[in-house]
């Protein structure tokens, strides 16, 4: 199988905000798998479990998105700041109606982000909050000088503004976020979006839109014609599901041939949604300033037996390593219209980058797929080309490989590949006038049964290892990959 990389056409500079997370309060992700508190025997900085984030750190995160989700439009951010002792305790009913004391708050999060390194992405409450209660949150985070939110977020122990550039304006407004229409959400995305102020010439916010569920293309074109010129971005969600009926989605583990096959078809479904979406987007706003959000996409299969079924608890297995390279592939691939992606969640949660259980965590299949990865991250895309063949069971066909290629400021490229088929090895020959007589190639490898998982008594059943038997010369080299497997081929510069 052929794979030219060309040089030169790029489709622009991949963001880094493509490898965003997303953290909500929903089961175990931010109780327990972020934040232990400081009284915790588990090792933390105040209150962070050291583990996870110490892990994650290794990702080079860009952006981290909180507290919801659909979590987010019945969160009121008053309730998380100030004392602890005194912040009020309420009922998660999006998931699972447990109880929880706001323990983590504006405050906690901030502090997540300083110890990754990261930005935050603050979703704020437009179904049941207020303009007022929105603009305040807003004037907590970012207000420099004095005004009575500075002031009470001074009283609460923080000088200086956290300075929190990205915030959505609602969340599944068409769902959990009001069950709105189109017209009448992106009218009150007009007057909410009016009230979210700059309070610093030099920290402008960036405004995003509750965008579309999946191919409902009607919602994008309205939000973007009717309040485009108030927003910056509009958001996607979609999640890939083996099976139609939501109620039985499908296992994470033990799947079949044929199930394990429908999820990577539905998961390559996602460069039509981005294709389609970023178009209307563009004809709305023909100065191209609106970029495409997708804030929410990953693996939904059922919970794992015996868990609660609120908390969305999933393992993840090779299969779900390819459904993260894809899916990375295809935004890599369209950088010009894919400006964040925030892959749900970070922990304990769908499809995760880390598992725990008490003081023990492990690094899932896509952990390793993000951290394979991280060297796309602001570099400039460049234009693939594979020679592929299909590969099925049943009505499920797909292409055998998947590619992506990006050069970073010190001119090394990174070319990432997936094998699709779950049978049969893949032989690549990679052509491209980057590749000279002297060039370095190395890869790195990440593969398995299809099924393979790590557990907590043995995490690293599934972990990236070097590949060997690269052979290079001048514009080529060649390179097997077995069945299920991901690649990440760094060439160096003569």
């Amino acid at each position: 199988m052929r794979i030219i990389i060309n040089e030169n056409r790029s489709a622009g500079t991949v963001n880094r905000n493509i490898y965003g997370h997303f953290s909500e309060h929903l089961g175990r992700c931010v109780y327990e798998g972020l934040w232990v508190g400081e009284d915790s025997p588990i090792p933390n900085v105040k209150g962070l479990r050291s583990d996870v984030v110490n892990a994650l750190k290794e990702l080079r995160v860009p952006v981290l998105r909180w507290p919801g989700g659909c979590f987010a439009d019945t969160y009121h951010w008053r309730d998380g700041v100030g004392p602890v002792s005194e912040r009020k305790t309420i009922v998660n009913t999006n998931w699972g109606g447990v109880t929880e004391d706001n323990r983590f708050g504006t405050h906690e999060f901030m502090e997540l982000c300083r110890q990754l390194g990261c930005e935050a992405y603050f979703s704020g409450n437009v179904g049941s909050g207020t303009v007022q209660e929105f603009s305040d949150w807003v004037e907590y985070c970012n207000m420099p000088g004095v005004s009575p939110m500075a002031d009470l977020r001074r009283a609460n122990g923080r000088e200086e503004p956290f300075n929190v550039k990205y915030w959505g304006i609602g969340n599944e407004a068409w769902g959990c976020g009001g069950n709105m229409r189109a017209e009448k959400y992106a009218d009150t995305c007009r007057q909410f979006s009016t009230y979210l102020r700059n309070y610093d010439r030099d920290h402008k916010i960036y405004k995003i839109a509750s965008g579309a569920n999946v191919d409902d293309y009607e919602w994008t074109r309205k939000v973007a014609e009717i309040a485009g010129f108030a927003i910056d971005a509009v958001s996607l969600h979609y999640y890939t599901v083996p099976h139609d009926d939501w109620e039985h989605k499908g296992p994470a583990t033990g799947f079949t041939r044929e199930e394990y096959y429908a999820t990577l078809k539905k998961t390559l479904r996602m460069k039509e949604l981005v294709t389609e979406h970023g178009r209307i987007l563009r004809k709305a706003d023909r100065r191209g300033r609106l970029g495409l959000v997708v804030d929410e996409w990953g693996t939904w299969y059922d919970v794992e037996p015996g868990t609660n079924p609120g908390f969305l608890y999933q393992q993840n297995t090779m299969r779900d390593a390819l459904v993260a390279a894809l899916n990375l592939n295809i935004f890599n691939n369209h950088c010009d219209t894919v400006v964040m992606a925030n892959i749900a969640q970070t922990v304990n949660v769908l499809q995760s980058m880390v598992l725990t259980d008490g003081p023990r965590m492990l690094l899932t299949p896509t952990y390793h797929v993000f951290k394979l990865y991280r060297g796309h991250q602001g570099a400039r895309e460049l234009e693939t080309y594979a020679e592929t063949k299909l590969v099925s069971c049943g009505d499920w066909a797909v292409p055998n490989i998947h590619v992506s290629a990006s050069e970073n400021a010190d001119g090394k490229v990174l070319l990432t590949v997936v094998n699709l088929s779950d049978a049969e090895s893949a032989p690549v020959e990679v052509l491209s006038d980057v590749i000279g007589a002297k060039s370095a190639v190395t890869g790195t490898l990440l593969t398995g049964q299809s099924g393979a998982y790590n557990t907590f008594d043995e995490p690293e059943t599934v972990k990236p290892a070097a590949m060997s038997g690269i052979q290079s010369e001048k514009g080529r080299f060649t390179a097997v990959l077995p069945p299920c497997s991901v690649a990440a081929f760094e060439i160096g510069r003569e």
